[in-house]
């Protein structure tokens, strides 16, 4: 898990960073798969003393692609810290309960996954069967037809061939035909 701490308006001591790292830092135990934390600790001029201090983290884990935000303010940069690990700690917990729960075979909060395993594609089947009657007609008469539907495909009888075709519509906005041939 790599931790990225940045200040703003703040010096920051050796001393806030170790804080923060041993704070911080535990939380890849609570949600395996922790890709990135970052720490945003600001110092404002506030009226009010207890929200002097701002600090917020954003944590981006692999695990079912998640990111997960929080934000605390204190009159101390400790106490702020402390309040926002535990609300990352209770944030995290939800996640991985929610991931927990969802049960689909391998427990991604317990991080038995394989990132490299591409899941399976999602089998398509027929959902829906259409029968409609088939009138002869020319290509210009199923054109109009067409348009008159709003479709983007007409499959039609040609009068003058006698055969079977579909007109579609193009990307580029002509039309193409398909004459299928049986062998």
């Amino acid at each position: 898990m790599e931790l990225q701490i940045a200040g703003t308006n703040i010096e920051l001591t050796p001393t806030v960073q170790r804080y923060v790292e041993r704070k911080l830092g535990k939380l890849n135990k609570h949600l395996p798969g922790i890709i990135e934390t970052r720490v945003e600790i600001s110092e404002e001029q506030t009226r009010s003393p207890q929200q002097r201090y701002l600090v917020r983290v954003t944590v981006n884990s692999g695990v079912g692609r998640t990111a997960v935000h929080g934000e605390e303010r204190g009159e101390d940069l400790f106490k702020a810290v402390d309040r926002v690990a535990a609300v990352m700690v209770r944030q995290l917990d939800d996640r991985k309960g929610k991931l927990y729960e969802k049960g689909r075979g391998t427990s991604l909060a317990r991080g038995d996954f394989n990132s490299e395993v591409e899941p399976p594609e999602p089998v398509r089947r027929v959902v829906k069967t259409k029968r409609f009657a088939i009138k002869p007609m020319s290509l210009e008469e199923a054109t109009e037809q067409m348009e008159l539907l709003g479709h983007s495909f007409f499959l039609f009888f040609d009068a003058d061939a006698g055969q079977v075709k579909l007109l579609y519509r193009r990307n580029d906005g002509d039309y193409g035909l398909i004459e299928p041939e049986f062998s």
